[in-house]
């Protein structure tokens, strides 16, 4: 058991908040009881997986995908006015981690998604917007662009998009950034990798794919994104005696 500003404060050291500057507030979102014996995880504060908490009696939630996000109407009306409704009546913590939990170097995002998928992990990118974001590693063998899109689906349970460079060439070194990332695809290129894996797609980046010659792989931003809160959770249940879970609220994008 914990005391929730305990729980809370330490996952804002363990991540590092104050190096981000994020599109929402990282940590505490929505205040329920002071002491936290069970929590649950999953992807995003959905309506579902707060249904899910209130049915097993969960003390707090922890998401990558939180609330209140730079440019959207604060008002507490419709969805969000419901959802928060939700966590209030039954007195549940929200707690969501945004870029830090992306790019936290145990417990992230993206290295718990390069263990999943067996990438070598070799660095990271140090400056820049992608700093800390973007991930870049190998594989033990060379596979063809079909062999890793199949290694792909089989691991994360989707089919991915494949977006392939001009040369078709072999794949064995892997750029990646978990979720809305697919502006990094440039980036990755610059750093001469085979391939580059996100969770979503853009139009022009079929273009630039075949442009800057380099594979590209649109995995799913859940998909890709489903690992971090998973270690995270399991940390603080181990860190703190907790009753943990994780919900997988299916979403095929």
């Amino acid at each position: 058991m914990a005391r929730l500003r305990q729980l809370v404060n330490y996952c804002n050291e363990l991540l590092r908040v104050q190096d981000f500057r994020d599109y929402c507030p990282n940590g505490l979102q929505v205040e329920g009881k002071e002491e936290v014996k069970k929590i649950i995880s999953g992807v995003t504060a959905c309506q579902d997986l707060i249904e899910r908490a209130v049915e097993i009696n969960a003390d707090a939630i922890l998401v990558h995908h939180g609330y209140f996000w730079k440019s959207e109407d604060a008002s507490i009306v419709g969805i969000k006015k419901n959802r928060i409704a939700a966590l209030l009546e039954n007195n549940i913590s929200l707690l969501a981690y945004h870029l830090p939990l992306d790019a936290h170097g145990d417990y992230g995002n993206n290295v718990t998604l390069a263990r999943y998928l067996d990438i070598m992990v070799k660095g990271c990118v140090e400056q820049g917007p992608a700093k800390g974001l973007l991930w870049y590693g190998e594989l033990e063998k060379a596979l063809s662009a079909e062999q890793f899109s199949q290694h792909l689906a089989g691991r994360l349970n989707r089919q991915p998009l494949h977006l392939a460079s001009s040369r078709q060439q072999a794949i064995k070194t892997i750029g990646w950034c978990t979720g809305g990332a697919q502006a990094y695809i440039e980036q990755a290129a610059e750093l001469g990798l085979d391939a580059y894996v996100s969770g979503e797609v853009s139009e022009q980046t079929f273009h630039l794919a075949r442009e800057l010659d380099i594979h590209y792989f649109a995995a799913g931003h859940h998909a890709t994104e489903s690992y971090g809160v998973q270690a995270l959770g399991h940390h603080l249940a181990e860190q703190f005696d907790l009753e943990f879970e994780f919900i997988d609220v299916s979403n095929p994008v």
